[in-house]
């Protein structure tokens, strides 16, 4: 009896750590789609406050970084909230920017406190035609696929935004398709932060715009092998062509004076290795 005893204690104790580890993953997915609904109709002082206060926090968007608390507001409220609605906080009549959110794939590590998740974005955004003369983008409608690898950690309780990595991998005008796309749609920030006052805090060498199409890295190994993909599949060489012609792969490395302190551990659920041993954060 005193066997049975302890292995049923043993059991629930790994029962409530799986449903802890659901609870927390369920939790991160809402999460990101709530940011995603708050994006949609420009309500950026709902999504900034969605952003850890941690000081290694930031966002990775279009070849550069917006570090900390402060990074995060010049970026949503300073770049995204006067260019779309003119410094409002919320939607202006005739103006799209829908974003649909899947595919996510979401790790919590087994402290309950970080996790990681990779997820698609397909964004359709627009001016209507109704209000090309008032609207400083005219009368235009476009589309946008990226990918997410992001990371979040439990603040006081509550999981919050942490590192934001968002690659917007193609673009495309509606009446003209993606194979017609000109190259750098998206002009990349050339001027930092005082210099540029709605600027990011860094620029950095990672640039990637279609038709570049080469893979945002995983933040996991493969679920049946365990093998991590290697470099070189990672970069997109011209057809024919060596891999080692292709633009480095890209990488999900921190910027200086950060670090992962659970680098190296492996840490394993459902009897698999759930994120990259280099990418564990809590030791």
């Amino acid at each position: 009896m005193e066997d049975e005893l302890k292995e049923l204690k043993e059991q629930v104790s790994q029962l409530r750590k799986e449903v802890s580890r659901v609870s927390d993953e369920a939790e991160v997915r809402k999460v990101h789609f709530k940011y995603g609904y708050y994006l949609d109709k420009c309500m950026y002082n709902e999504v900034v406050d969605m952003y850890a206060d941690h000081p290694d926090t930031y966002v990775e968007f279009l070849g550069s970084r917006y570090r900390g608390k402060e990074g995060v507001k010049r970026l949503y409220n300073g770049r995204f909230q006067q260019s779309f609605v003119k410094g409002r906080n919320g939607p202006v009549r005739g103006f799209l920017l829908d974003h649909i959110m899947m595919q996510d794939i979401v790790d919590v590590d087994p402290s309950g406190t970080h996790a990681w998740c990779r997820m698609r974005a397909l964004m359709q955004a627009g001016v209507h035609q109704s209000v090309k003369d008032s609207h400083p983008r005219g009368h235009v409608q476009w589309w946008e696929g990226g990918l997410y690898e992001n990371e979040y950690i439990k603040e006081n309780g509550v999981w919050k935004l942490f590192r934001y990595r968002y690659f917007p991998f193609w673009h495309a005008e509606h009446e003209k398709g993606w194979s017609l796309t000109k190259e750098n749609y998206v002009p990349w920030p050339t001027k930092t932060y005082p210099e540029d006052p709605l600027g990011p805090d860094e620029i950095i060498e990672q640039k990637m715009l279609w038709p570049d199409t080469r893979v945002v890295p995983f933040h996991y190994p493969h679920p049946v092998t365990g093998k991590t993909a290697n470099d070189d599949d990672l970069r997109a060489p011209h057809y024919g062509q060596d891999a080692s012609t292709g633009e480095a792969p890209l990488t999900l490395a921190l910027p200086e004076g950060q670090s992962r302190p659970g680098a190296g551990k492996t840490w394993e659920s459902e009897g698999s290795v759930r994120v990259l041993p280099d990418l564990v954060q809590n030791s």
